[in-house]
């Protein structure tokens, strides 16, 4: 059986509709916080079984008969490592498992940015575990960016920190379908580098903006201190505003583009452009 983590998250729903297309639903077992926001899946014949990361006593009965585990780090940045050491010790002491698959940060080991500390920590756990292991070190979710291109058409512009540094993004679909990909395989590879295979800066992402809007929206680019002032100013959690503040300006200098194209190697197609996740994008604004 396939237990995947975190199953009811925008990555976690489309990973099962993913494996569903690979193997039967009695084979996958998800782990929520929240049944009834699982009873759609429940009716397809996959096993729900509820956790959350805060629950190791409940962790021993979720991992029983697992054999492949997709671990999707959980959202509380700064919590992820005492929650994710939960779910791999249970692992450890009560499964018997072929491959735990994590969803980790692109190159978490050298990464620059704040968000790849925690995964990088992740990652040793997993590698110390003894059990096999495929980490999946993904890039940014194009949506990351798109999801906002309502908001820029309004202020006809688009905010950030990132200078002309060039991102390396991808669908959250994309990522999915490696997940599927990589948990149905027989023998993984340990560590994916997964990415877009085209690349774009943020005047390039407004430009875009402007082209499918028909309004005019251009990149204004801000220090990391006035980003993260901004986003604070709009609402954003401080803490939160400060990590988003600085991983634009660590893809400034490279820290969100890679071009070894892992990813469409691994789903058999090429990544989803940016074009297509905003048309997306805004079709639904």
């Amino acid at each position: 059986m396939i237990l995947v983590t975190g199953a009811t998250g925008h990555l976690g729903q489309l990973v099962i509709t993913s494996l569903l297309e690979k193997v039967p639903a009695n084979k996958i077992v998800e782990v929520v916080r929240n049944v009834e926001k699982a009873k759609n899946l429940k009716a397809l014949g996959i096993q729900i079984r509820e956790a959350d990361y805060n629950q190791p006593e409940k962790w021993p009965a979720v991992i029983a008969g697992v054999e492949k585990l997709l671990l999707i780090s959980g959202s509380e940045i700064g919590s992820r490592i005492p929650q994710n050491q939960v779910v791999i010790d249970a692992a450890k002491k009560y499964g018997k498992l072929k491959l735990i698959a994590y969803t980790s940060i692109l190159r978490a080991d050298t990464s620059k940015l704040i968000l790849a500390q925690e995964h990088k920590e992740t990652e040793k756990m997993i590698q110390s575990s003894g059990i096999p292991y495929s980490i999946l070190r993904n890039g940014w979710y194009t949506e990351n960016y798109t999801m906002s291109a309502k908001s820029a058409v309004e202020h006809a512009a688009v905010f950030g920190a990132v200078k002309e540094g060039r991102i390396a993004s991808a669908s959250r679909q994309d990522y999915a379908e490696a997940a599927a990909q990589v948990l149905t395989m027989t023998n993984p590879k340990s560590i994916y580098e997964l990415a877009g295979d085209s690349s774009y800066t943020l005047t390039e992402l407004a430009e875009q903006i402007s082209k499918q809007s028909g309004k005019p929206v251009k990149y204004n680019n801000l220090s990391e201190a006035d980003y993260k002032a901004f986003l604070v100013k709009v609402g954003l959690p401080e803490g939160f505003a400060g990590v988003l503040a600085q991983s634009d300006a660590a893809a400034a200098n490279g820290g969100l583009y890679d071009e070894s194209h892992q990813l469409s190697q691994l789903i058999g197609r090429k990544t989803t452009s940016l074009e297509v996740t905003l048309n997306e994008s805004l079709k639904k604004s």
